[in-house]
């Protein structure tokens, strides 16, 4: 069908390949006459797979070769000449698989292609063929597709096994999908074939890591699930891990089970309460093509289909059947039904008893569905029935009755011996004699619930470490889990299910002798099964009649170990029709193989035979009864994988270029060694201590601790290895494609790091608190004679006559380390220095053997403190030994003594790892001290002292709360001492300590401490930064009684920003500070709340509220609710301020001292009240006025709040007036004694009286308001005094300030940091301001007047606050209206002044910029700059208004909108009753020359003309213009909208007019009149009197100030109108 040329084997490579050598042979022979024939091929093969009778090459570059009987294409290719699968040249194949007549490729993509026999549909529903195709010629893609997904999502397959007639494939989320027929697809499923892949839904849910296919069977290697000890029965239940009962448990194990013990789902009519003869489905014959069901269990050898429906009961607790006669109808009956099927049996099947006899579901018929189900009830009906609707394609190979009768005999038999539980009712004996019998592994019962949430038999309890290892490997890491368990399925005539029996299992059920045997790969041959541990042993079970398993161990029905040598670790397993193939490690690095299996005999013996006409169905010619050695492999070089199939073996052989390939091998074979030894130290030494109950009184409960970490730490260190070593096995099975910079060594360095440390540690800190010694006599009591398999673990020096040294035995694991440096050399040196993967190899060298070292420096570290301990044991150094303190040296020789010491005075310096230890009155040799001193090396500066004249050789010690100097006897003391001082501290400080100088540690580092002396830190634990001995830098101080600072020291006091909680005891609550700190006192800004319910935010000086501030209490306050801002002179109020009394409704706007109401104030209530005059003393006292809310006005003299006592004078509402001797309280009436005075309209204004009832004067000037908030915007630039200080100071205090601002506020917006990041760069200040730097000035002030955290933009947002709080609320008064106006351009004039301060040469307020603008047009239309005579005019409120008004524009107006509300009233009338009007009346009506009326108007885009009815139509785009007023807020945007209008009024008229048209007054008044009244401005005079308070005073005689004066007018006129 191919051409040969396509045939590697044909292409002539220039050399062979070095990697991927393929050697093939038969098995059937003596293993010394054996001679492998290697396959010359062009490329290097990458995997190789066996059929019965055909193969499959995965050849490098994804291509794929087949060889063999290929009886789809009627081809027979030999090995060296294999044939190119043409049609997946397309494809990049990464995998291939073979089954026993059909063939699989899995492309780099994930898909699927299958070819070969299809018969049962093995290969699928291809896009080529159909239902009916029997075989599928070329590759055809098989689309494994989860439909349980919206949408339905096509599955990426990572690996396919395949078997005689069923398909297996792992998918990328660890799922298992099936196709073809038999029970071995463990599907939930009534009809075969299985034409599309299905998932196994017995397995969702789980994670499945690797899958093979015996012939009729199915293996998979399973990650264990979380153990759950704490689950109850019934829970068990719900989640169906129930495989294996308890006697107590079985009672509902059965009747509540929806599936029987095949695993087969049990319908209505099969769970019927009838337990009376056994009921007959009936038969039916099979038809050619025809689909039919069979009984549970019912498959046999080949697909063909055949029906045998069946189901009985039986109610007999102790036999399964009532009589022998009901016996001999059941045989009789499946024998006459066996007879009418087709001999169909497949060639070559000769390792199974079921291939020469008997079917292999004859054991797995009727009969032994009532066997089983007799071993699940005892006193009840047995509720045991087959599936009439179980449809299975199976082969038809003839029933031998006697072989059916012989197995139901020997069932019995064991049912009788209670040798298999399986068969067996358990209850015949007894529970005792159940569970003495009970076998480790039972046929499972999955119980009620979907097969989706089943799961498998429980684990038994982790060991001690196995909980912390699982959460290791569930982490991701990328290393395998040893954590496993393995699941079968499918036929189980020879046992290869592993359950005891010999049943088949239509669903996954779990194999319970291998859990906790850590399984890392399965093998299935035809009719056996293969498990290989991490541990390198092999288990096996099924068929045996070759010698496949390995061993002569019977039953077969359970795995039983492989015998191996002591010497071999396997690690590679294979498995064919009827043998084995294992790869191993021998005594060399190069691998070695093992064959288990069939021999052929000599020629003359087999003639022989066949003369004689001997030929056992049961027994091979000959066969190996443990696995052999097969000497050819040491020719071969470098094994790197084994294959199996049919009666074929192969191999894949690396050649060892440049010590590349036995590097690696080398690395996997002594990381396989070592796990074998830490696992056999677990089992020998470890475990069986731990699990001592002894253990806790023989070394004392803190050496029992240190034991059990001890113990934890080996556990975390061999899974460690194990998973490690399991990993590289992998790696050497695909050698080729791997990258050695995947080896975990290099990928997961921190990680070995971390566990190879935290064993050390756990070794050092047993030994050093001495139990080893402990341990020791406990080992001797506890090994007996195990104590000879141990003293074989230990090296020989180890070991000393036979007695084992436990301290060399736990620290032998360090040699790894120095194993893994060296081979990552060796590895290394097969690179070019400047590869990557040198580089990678080359650090990790170095890694690991720096890690080396460094533990190697811990262990003889342990050992010297060890043995310190021991000589100056005694009860006063006890209170000194910690496990992790290790000695570093001490001064038992007088070298080291304290300076100015007493003559008889004895002093002793111990350094340890973590403290230096100071002792007095000490003899070091009897360990005798008075007192010892404790100084942690965190908290310890170590500085040399300069030699003088005196001769000492001093070192100056610094702790935090004291200092001492240490004289060394000779210089060479004094660098040792200095040298191990400093590298102590810096080990303690993370460090690394090595070839430290004699200099000076870090003086700044960051530690924790606890104060023992006197002062405010008494007690204190302070965490945080240091500097030479004195807390410095950022951290935290708490204090017993619950007091907590945290935020910045300097020098060892509090300093910068801070936060500080203080426990109130009386109130139950707390007191928090957040802000400013200097010299250890609060100092600054910030924010105190006060554990009553009170908040201060504002100033502070040396622990006091001093300057701008804000006090407000809270709903915890036991008087009134109030707010009080203004200033505070050493924590009282004194100077302006404003005090809103919420509670009696009355806002205080006036001078205070020491707390009290003193000096000039205004005050407001809520019900329109306006009083202002002079206090004393907190009351009202003096001349004052006071005006209610209608308008009467009081002046007088004031003895208290609201009581007038003395002279005075009553304005009423009406112009009369009250003038004499007033008396009494405003609230509740007064007493006059004096002239009522009614003036008349021709009498003139008495000036006099009019100025005692005039507003404002008695209140305190705009210019001395809040002096307090300019005062703290000075400070924060660094002048002590307004306008005195360093401009340089005052810019770096910006850039300060800013900068810290951005370091310690993470959660700023992107536009705050990007505003932040501007301001840091310090603008040209001191350069003369022109035009262009001018508008860079205006651009730097709007950008910080957006921050708060620039001293301008906290300034502005001050203001605003202090603003808001007087004229919001109660001081909303119209009467307010001139102060608030006046207080603003006293802001604007105090902001100049700062500003003028930071940029010096602009000129004073009014002054000019000599430089002309750059355009006329850009001078007129720029609202800062005013053009006169050529300059420009520079004035604080068009440099600073906009800055500012837009913020305080709400509470303003709000004012000015009071004032003017009558007026606006008056002006509102009006406009509602002339807007009535049509547009050509109210022209009219206004005086508007008809020249200047509109006669078209435009509607989106048409011109229509304007009628008389028209309304709204004329002079639409002036109109919105002028509305437009109403949405901004300076004065400046105010005129610019009134000048746009006028422009805009303008260009309508111009098209009708001349070409030199001007305006004239009486013209433009009436035209713009009608603008106004069409624009309905609402508070159009709060609008121009808020314009005329507020504009710049250098464009009042210009153009705008004329088109304001316009505007003003026609409100006038529009008020004043009477003949409307």
């Amino acid at each position: 069908m191919e051409n040969r040329e396509e045939s590697p084997a044909d292409e002539r490579a220039p050399t062979p390949p070095e990697r991927g050598l393929l050697h093939i042979w038969r098995s059937a022979g003596p293993s010394a006459q054996l001679c492998p024939e290697r396959v010359l091929l062009s490329r290097p093969v990458l995997q190789v797979a066996l059929g019965e009778h055909h193969g499959l090459l995965l050849m490098q570059g994804g291509h794929v070769f087949s060889f063999g009987e290929l009886l789809w294409r009627d081809q027979s290719i030999p090995v060296s000449a294999p044939v190119l699968e043409v049609s997946l040249l397309v494809r990049t194949v990464v995998r291939v698989a073979a089954g026993g007549f059909h063939c699989g490729a899995l492309s780099e993509q994930g898909h699927v292609y299958m070819w070969g026999e299809n018969t049962a549909g093995q290969c699928g529903l291809t896009e080529r063929g159909t239902v009916s195709n029997i075989t599928v010629s070329e590759p055809c893609p098989v689309t494994v597709v989860d439909s349980e997904v919206v949408p339905p999502a096509v599955v990426r397959v990572v690996e396919l096994a395949l078997g005689r007639e069923h398909s297996l494939a792992l998918s990328a989320q660890n799922e298992l999908w099936a196709w073809g027929s038999g029970c071995q697809l463990g599907l939930v499923t009534t009809t075969f074939p299985v034409w599309k892949p299905r998932k196994v839904e017995h397995l969702a849910n789980r994670h499945v890591i690797q899958v093979a296919c015996g012939a009729y069977h199915s293996l998979a290697v399973v990650r264990s699930l979380p153990p759950k000890n704490t689950q109850n029965t019934s829970e068990r239940r719900e989640r169906g891990q129930s495989p294996h009962y308890s006697v107590a448990e079985k009672e509902d194990s059965v009747d509540a089970g929806h599936y029987c013990p095949l695993g087969v789902e049990l319908t209505e009519v099969m769970t019927s309460e009838q337990t009376s003869p056994r009921r007959r489905g009936p038969r039916g014959r099979l038809q050619p093509g025809e689909r039919t069901s069979l009984p549970v269990g019912h498959t046999e050898t080949d697909g063909s289909p055949k029906s045998h429906p069946l189901s009985g009961r039986s109610s007999n607790k102790n036999s399964p059947f009532h009589d022998e006669k009901e016996l001999q109808n059941l045989l009789q009956k499946l024998s006459s039904h066996s007879l009418e099927m087709r001999h169909t049996t497949r060639p070559g099947d000769t390792d199974s008893l079921s291939s020469y006899t008997s079917d292999d579901s004859c054991v797995s018929s009727t009969p032994s569905t009532d066997l089983l189900t007799s071993s699940y009830k005892e006193d009840s009906p047995i509720k045991s029935q087959t599936n009439n609707g179980v449809a299975v394609q199976y082969s038809s190979s003839p029933v031998c009755l006697d072989e059916v009768r012989l197995c139901l005999e020997a069932e019995k038999q064991t049912l009788q011996g209670q040798k298999s539980s399986s068969l067996t009712n358990i209850n015949q004996k007894g529970k005792a004699a159940a569970a003495a019998t009970r076998r480790r592994s039972l046929p499972g019962t999955p119980t009620r619930g979907s097969p989706r949430r089943g799961r498998p038999c429980p684990c038994r309890p982790p060991s001690a470490g196995r909980t912390q290892a699982r959460a290791l490997e569930e982490a991701g890491d990328g290393l395998p889990s040893l954590e496993t368990e393995v699941w079968s399925w499918g036929r189980g005539s020879e046992g290869q299910l592993g359950h005891g029996d010999q049943l088949p299992r239509l669903q996954p059920l779990c194999i319970k002798s291998l859990i906790g045997e850590e399984v890392i790969k399965v093998a299935a041959g035809s009719h056996h099964s293969l498990a290989l541990t991490a541990h390198c042993q092999v288990y096996s079970w099924g068929s045996n009649m070759c010698g496949q398993l390995g061993h002569v161990n019977s039953p077969v029905t359970v795995p039983k170990q492989a015998k191996l040598s002591d010497d071999l670790r396997v690690w590679g397993v294979s498995a064919g029709q009827s043998h084995s193939l294992l790869l191993a490690d021998g005594d060399c690095v190069q691998p070695v193989l093992l064959y288990c299996g069939q021999q052929q005999e000599t020629t003359s013996v087999q003639s022989e035979r066949s003369n004689q006409g001997q030929r056992s169905p049961s027994r091979a010619e000959s066969y190996t009864v443990r696995p052999t050695l097969l000497p050819f492999c040491v020719e071969m070089g470098y094994v790197s994988s084994v294959c199996s199939g049919g009666q074929s073996c192969a191999v894949l052989v690396d050649q060892n270029v440049m010590g590349f390939i036995s590097a690696i091998h080398e690395l996997a074979s002594r990381e396989r060694q070592f796990y074998c030894w830490l696992s056999n130290v677990r089992k020998l030494l470890l475990t069986p201590l731990r699990n001592r109950e002894s253990l806790c009184p023989s070394l004392g409960e803190p050496c029992t601790h240190l034991f059990f970490s001890l113990y934890e730490s080996f556990v975390h260190l061999s899974v460690l290895i194990g998973r490690h070593s399991t990993s590289l096995s992998y790696f050497l099975h695909d050698v080729q494609g791997c990258d050695v910079t995947c080896l975990p060594l290099l990928t997961h360095t921190e990680h070995f790091l971390d566990i190879y440390k935290e064993y050390c540690s756990s070794v050092g800190h047993f030994q050093v608190m001495g139990g080893f010694q402990s341990l020791h006599k406990l080992s001797i009591e506890c090994l007996g004679s195990q104590r000879t398999k141990l003293a074989q673990l230990c090296v020989s020096e180890q070991s000393v006559s036979g007695d084992v040294d436990l301290v060399s035995l736990l620290y032998w694991p360090l040699q790894q380390l120095h194993q893994y440096s060296r081979v990552l050399l060796k590895l290394a040196a097969c690179y070019d220095v400047l590869t990557t993967e040198y580089q990678s190899l080359h650090q990790g060298c170095g890694q690991y053997d720096s890690l080396s070292s460094s533990l190697l420096r811990r262990k003889k570290e342990a050992e010297t403190t060890f043995h310190f301990w021991k000589t100056h044991s005694g009860k006063a150094t006890e209170v000194l030994r910690l496990p992790q303190r290790r000695v570093v040296c001490e001064s038992s020789n007088r070298s080291l003594t304290l300076q100015n010491a007493g003559r008889f005075s004895n002093h002793w310096f111990i350094l340890f790892n973590d403290t230096l230890v100071h002792t007095q009155g000490a003899i070091p040799s009897q360990s005798l001290f008075a007192s010892h001193h404790v100084y942690p090396l965190t908290c310890l500066w170590v500085k040399p002292v300069t030699e003088d004249s005196s001769g000492l050789y001093a070192i100056k010690i610094t702790c935090p709360e004291e200092s001492f100097t240490l004289v060394a006897s000779t210089p060479q003391e004094k660098n040792k001492w200095l040298r191990s001082l400093n590298q102590a501290v810096d080990q303690m400080l993370g460090g690394a300590g090595q070839g430290s100088s004699p200099g000076v540690t870090a003086m700044s580092r960051t530690a924790s401490y606890t104060f023992t002396g006197e002062g405010r830190f008494k007690d204190a634990q302070y965490t945080g930064g240091w500097l030479a001995g004195r807390v410095h830098g950022r951290g935290t101080m708490k204090w017993p009684d619950g007091q907590t600072y945290s935020g910045n020291f300097k020098n060892g006091q509090e300093d910068g920003y801070g936060e500080i909680i203080i426990p109130n005891k009386v109130l139950n609550r707390a007191d928090s500070y957040q802000g400013q700190w200097k010299d250890g006192k609060i100092h600054g800004f910030g924010k105190y709340k006060y554990a009553s319910g009170e908040v201060y935010e504002g100033c502070f000086c040396d622990g006091q509220r001093h300057g701008y501030g804000m006090l407000s209490s809270g709903k915890l306050a036991k008087k009134s609710s109030s707010v009080f801002i203004g200033q505070w002179v050493h924590d009282r109020k004194t100077g302006y301020g404003v005090y809103d009394d919420i509670t009696r409704g009355e806002k205080y706007m006036g001078l205070w001292l020491e707390e009290q109401r003193h000096g000039s104030a205004v005050v407001v209530t809520q019900v329109g009240v306006y009083y202002e005059g002079t206090f004393r003393d907190n009351k009202m006292c003096g001349p004052g006025l006071l005006v209610s809310d209608d308008d009467t006005a009081l002046h007088g003299e004031f003895s208290d709040d609201w009581t007038v006592n003395g002279k005075g004078v009553i304005s009423l509402p009406n112009g009369d007036w009250l003038e004499g001797q007033l008396t009494g309280e405003w609230t509740t009436g007064l007493k006059v004694v004096g002239t009522y005075i009614k003036p008349s309209a021709e009498e003139p204004e008495n000036k006099e009286r009019t100025s005692l009832l005039r507003v404002g004067q008695y209140v305190v000037p705009a210019a001395q308001r809040w002096l307090c908030v300019f005062d703290s915007c000075w400070s924060r630039l660094g002048c002590e005094v307004a306008g005195r200080g360093d401009k340089t100071a005052a810019w770096d205090n910006i850039a300060v300030t800013i900068t810290t601002a951005r370091r310690q506020s993470p959660n700023l917006s992107r536009s705050q940091s990007k505003v932040l990041e501007c301001l840091e760069f310090i603008p040209q200040h001191g350069e003369p301001v022109t035009t262009a730097n001018y508008d860079n000035i205006r651009r730097y002030l709007g950008k910080a007047c957006e921050t708060p955290h620039h001293p301008l933009g906290w300034l502005v947002e001050t203001l605003v606050t202090v603003y808001r709080m007087t004229y919001v609320g109660v001081g909303s008064n119209r009467r307010l209206l001139r102060q608030a106006v006046q207080e603003v351009q006293a802001y604007l004039t105090h902001f100049y002044s700062i500003v003028r301060f930071l940029f010096p040469r602009l000129p004073e307020d009014g002054g000019i910029i000599p430089d002309p603008p750059t355009s006329p047009s850009r001078s007129r239309h720029n609202s800062n700059i005013a053009e006169q005579g050529g300059v420009l005019v520079v004035s604080c409120s068009s440099l600073l208004l906009p800055l500012l008004l837009p913020r305080l524009y709400p509470p303003l107006f709000t004012l000015y909108c009071l004032q003017e509300e009558q007026e606006e009233t008056q002006y509102w009338e009006r406009i509602l009753r002339l807007n009535k009007q049509p547009d050509q009346s109210l022209l009219s009506f206004l005086g508007v020359h008809e020249k200047f009326w509109p006669v078209w108007m435009s509607i989106l885009g048409e011109k229509k003309q304007i009628v008389s009815s028209s309304k709204d139509a004329c002079f639409v785009s002036a109109v919105e213009t002028l509305q437009q007023i109403s949405t901004t807020f300076t004065p400046s945007d105010k005129l610019l909208v009134i000048q746009k209008t006028f422009e805009e009024l303008t260009q309508e008229i111009k098209p009708t007019q001349d070409g030199n048209f001007l305006w004239c007054m009486d013209d433009l008044l009436p035209l713009f009149l009608y603008v106004v009244l069409r624009a309905r401005i609402r508070n159009l005079g709060a609008e121009v009197s808020l314009i005329e308070d507020l504009m710049d005073p250098n464009i009042q005689h210009g153009e705008m100030g004329l088109m304001f004066t316009t505007l003003k007018a026609c409100y006038i006129q529009i008020q004043q109108e009477t003949s409307m």
